[in-house]
């Protein structure tokens, strides 16, 4: 079983040393989601919010959160990101998709960096939509997949398969 790398021997917090390990691209992608009433959705997407384009404020936001995520996880390493991205999808007339991607060349990953990006930009729509919608919900927030680095490639479970059927659909079109 691992071990947790933030404890040492004797129980004490700290930073997990990474100066020994090698400099990787490394990658992460995480996702959340986030419901609400229709009625609010259809602001949102209408660009009819009285605050302005929330996915556009909620973008910045989580941009802007992957770069402070060491301000706000204490064990986390400060990191120089070279690249950090976040998405959003309707899924249905009440479920919003944010997804982040994050990547970097360093010792350590961005998972915390996605992770964070995703909840930011969760947390700013609610802001920006609580005046008409206070009942929305945040969750669930997951590692969809990581690489590089010792531990290697994390694809959550499923998601491979989806892909899989993904390219197999987009070859049954093409051969039309």
């Amino acid at each position: 079983m691992p071990e947790l790398t933030h404890f040492d021997e004797t129980g004490a917090s700290r930073m997990v040393d990474v100066s020994s390990k090698e400099v990787t691209l490394r990658q992460a992608r995480a996702v959340g989601y986030l419901k609400m009433q229709p009625t609010t959705l259809d602001l949102i997407r209408n660009k009819q919010v009285a605050k302005g384009d929330v996915f556009e404020v909620a973008r910045l936001a989580g941009i802007m959160a992957t770069k402070r995520t060491a301000e706000l996880i204490p064990l986390c390493h400060s990191l120089g990101l070279d690249s950090a991205e976040v998405g959003f999808e309707f899924v249905d007339p009440q479920t919003v998709r944010i997804e982040a991607t994050v990547r970097v060349h360093g010792r350590t990953g961005v998972e915390m960096e996605a992770l964070t990006a995703v909840s930011v930009a969760s947390l700013t729509i609610y802001d920006m939509c609580k005046a008409v919608d206070r009942g929305m919900s945040i969750g669930p927030i997951e590692l969809l997949e990581k690489s590089g680095g010792r531990s290697g490639h994390f694809v959550r479970e499923g998601i491979a398969n989806c892909k899989l059927q993904i390219a197999n659909c987009e070859l049954e079109l093409q051969k039309g």
